[in-house]
């Protein structure tokens, strides 16, 4: 009964949170109204998610989200430090191919967003075959050490989530 109520309910919360959050006030209506939609939203969606993600170990998300978040305020250092101080000779942008060890498709586009989200990278283009994941990276000078970075500071923190 409980499954049918809540389809989904980690999107459940994470609705309501959003909305909260876009609300920018706790108030008993806001709280109700979030509810409503992270209750409405998965149901009327459910019949698209028909093989929906299974999170293995859903308590390390909130390891992996700090993991990210201080990522995201060290390469934010590190890009201004190159854009104040590098002249645009000595930028080494690089095209970098990542290969994978995921392989669900929800662990792949969590990694090409964290990828994105963190400043001085882009993930561009996944492999035809969902292999490797093409990235570009403002400023490199060893390639192999950034590829080794994502995989062992996301990638195996992803697999343990999802797979």
């Amino acid at each position: 009964m409980l499954q049918r109520v809540f389809p989904h309910p980690i999107l459940s919360v994470t609705l309501t949170l959003v909305w909260l959050g876009l609300a920018n006030k706790v108030t008993p209506g806001n709280l109700v109204l979030g509810a409503v939609l992270g209750t409405v939203v998965p149901l009327v969606t459910a019949a698209y998610w028909p093989n929906r993600p299974r999170l293995r170990r859903p308590l390390k998300i909130a390891e992996y989200a700090l993991v990210v978040l201080w990522d995201i305020v060290v390469a934010n250092i590190e890009v201004a430090r190159i854009i104040v101080f590098k002249r645009n000779a000595d930028i080494r942008s690089r095209w970098i191919p990542v290969p994978l060890d995921l392989t669900s498709a929800e662990a792949i586009s969590v990694l090409a967003g964290t990828i994105t989200m963190t400043p001085g990278t882009v993930s561009t283009m996944l492999s035809a075959d969902g292999g490797a994941i093409l990235v570009h990276c403002l400023h490199a000078d060893d390639p192999d050490e950034v590829r080794d970075t994502i995989k062992a500071r996301y990638e195996t923190r992803l697999k343990e989530i999802f797979e």
